[in-house]
């Protein structure tokens, strides 16, 4: 879940022997998914798929149904992300045979509706509003909201299209109404929250102190009452006891209002130190926000090389662990860098510094091509790192992108360390795939970046992202938005203006994240040629 890859892969594999040694074959099935599901994470779909099949392969052994099922949509997603339809409805179909098998009915309309979502992909829309509708209509049936809503989604643009307008705008209400209902448990709870919250932050510091001192003040005058109570029975001669018991309870009642006072104006003095020291430490935070700042793209020399653009950068904290860099090159391209440096944060931010500087260093050195200026990064970073202190020489660095831009020529040249680039063009996404090395100490990092070239067309989308936004948890189900999601979101807005898409991908993010806290630093950048 904190991306770290190569760890998940090692631990993984160490139970998958474990497992394997003391022949539990559902373990073994389990791991095999687990190993699976990272490498089709890093898009190393050919690894994911071999061990998807082989996790596959023990659950059939064993007669695990809905583990066969679910081995069998993993699959499929896989190669719908590989853009071969026949192959995931294949498998789509295996999985459906057997949740229909095993009466899973959420399952199966789930699987209906991702049938139904290739063949609208592919133009079939006839077969695309069969398997919707059935996913609808068993969604209703037993009240599954979420399920609803993406069924009415997927029926809401099929109707569009086949110009049944009318119903198209039913299925839109319908999606709006469920996906409402779906965030509005959230939403109050979120409310009532706050106002508890805000409540609490009143009082708080009085009552941690003095709850322990109030209950002996109540009991005290208890006490008393009691004593009072009692005496009235008693012959006159126990009047004065009773006083005694009266003024003894009254007067512990003072010597604790006394303390609690007391401990009111400590309170105070110390609530005062802690919003000077909180002062000092935000102006602190504000004044490094404002360093780094110099150090990013500016909004000029993005306005005076790009036509049409956006940058959606949303920093976990203050300071920032992802930055975007952008300059003029000595060849006359326009280079623009989106970059997640190791950790976020103060930590993130001048480990940012860094890479930014070695960046810079590379270009006042003369390199102009995007794999030279990583290589000669690499170099720079490890170099300085060496000094940390540690035994091997720090293996931080950052996962980072560089796209290097010809308009004169109408030529792309790139390097992907780590993290995507994605070309949108006729409504279909081209996947730029990376480099499975950072840009930093590493393992390979002998081995140099190849980087490459795109010939570009008017209207073509580039877009360049950091795993911030894909990783966020939230949503219904408190999941990630995951990166699938993150390419057909930025698919569906690209017929906007630059402007519109970073208003949405806002959004987007704020109704993803909801309530819950922001998991990492997020930098997502468009360009439009």
């Amino acid at each position: 879940e904190q991306g770290e890859s190569a760890k998940a892969i090692e631990y993984f594999t160490q139970s998958l022997k474990i497992e394997e040694e003391v022949g539990n074959k559902k373990g073994t099935a389990a791991s095999l998914n687990n190993i699976g599901n990272i490498y089709s994470h890093q898009g190393e779909s050919a690894k994911a798929i071999e061990y998807h099949t082989q996790s596959l392969k023990i659950k059939e052994e064993i007669g695990d149904k809905q583990g066969i099922s679910t081995s069998l949509n993993n699959i499929g997603v896989i190669y719908q992300e590989q853009g071969e339809s026949a192959k995931a409805i294949e498998y789509f179909t295996q999985s459906l045979k057997i949740k229909e098998e095993i009466g899973d009915k959420q399952g199966i309309a789930t699987s209906l509706d991702n049938i139904g979502s290739i063949y609208y992909d592919q133009g079939e829309t006839a077969k695309a509003f069969k398997y919707s509708q059935q996913s609808l209509a068993i969604a209703q049936e037993i009240g599954a909201a979420l399920e609803t809503k993406q069924a009415a989604s997927s029926l809401w643009k099929v109707n569009k299209k086949l110009g049944r307008y009318k119903e198209s705008l039913e299925m839109y209400e319908l999606f709006i109404s469920t996906r409402d209902s779906l965030e509005s448990e959230a939403n109050q709870k979120a409310v009532i929250r706050q106002e508890y919250k805000s409540a609490y932050e009143k009082q708080a510091a009085a009552d941690s102190i003095t709850n322990a001192e109030a209950d002996k003040v109540k009991d005290a005058l208890l006490t008393a009452e009691k004593a009072e109570n009692k005496q009235h029975q008693l012959e006159a001669t126990a009047q004065k006891q009773k006083a005694y018991f009266l003024y003894g309870g009254l007067g512990l009642a003072i010597l604790f209002g006394g303390f609690i006072f007391n401990r009111f104006r400590v309170t105070s003095k110390q609530k005062e130190i802690i919003e000077e020291a909180h002062k000092e430490i935000t102006d602190s935070i504000d004044y490094a926000e404002r360093i780094q700042r110099s150090f990013l793209a500016t909004k000029e020399i993005l306005d005076t090389n790009l036509k049409d653009y956006f940058v959606f950068f949303k920093p976990k904290n203050v300071v920032s662990g992802d930055f975007y860099w952008a300059d003029l090159l000595s060849n006359g391209t326009f280079a623009v860098v989106n970059a997640d440096s190791t950790g976020h944060g103060v930590p993130g931010a001048i480990m940012s510094i860094l890479n930014i500087s070695s960046i810079e260093g590379a270009v006042k050195e003369g390199a102009t091509a995007p794999h030279e200026i990583f290589n000669k990064t690499r170099q720079s970073i490890i170099k300085r790192l060496k000094k940390d202190g540690s035994p091997e020489g720090g293996k931080d660095g950052m996962d980072a992108s560089i796209v290097c831009f010809d308009f004169e020529n109408k030529k792309l040249t790139y390097t992907a360390a780590q993290n995507p680039i994605w070309v949108i063009r006729d409504n279909e996404v081209i996947q730029i795939k990376a480099e499975k090395m950072p840009v930093g100490k590493h393992e390979f990092d002998h081995v140099p970046f190849e980087g490459g070239e795109f010939d570009l067309q008017k209207g073509d989308q580039i877009y360049t992202l950091t795993d911030g936004f894909q990783d966020q948890f939230g949503g219904p189900n408190g999941k990630k938005f995951m990166i699938k999601r993150m390419r057909e979101y930025v698919l569906s807005i690209s017929h906007l203006p630059m402007a519109e898409q970073h208003q949405k991908l806002n959004e987007a993010f704020s109704d993803w994240k909801g309530d819950l806290e922001q998991v990492d630093d997020v930098c997502v950048i468009g360009v439009k040629i």
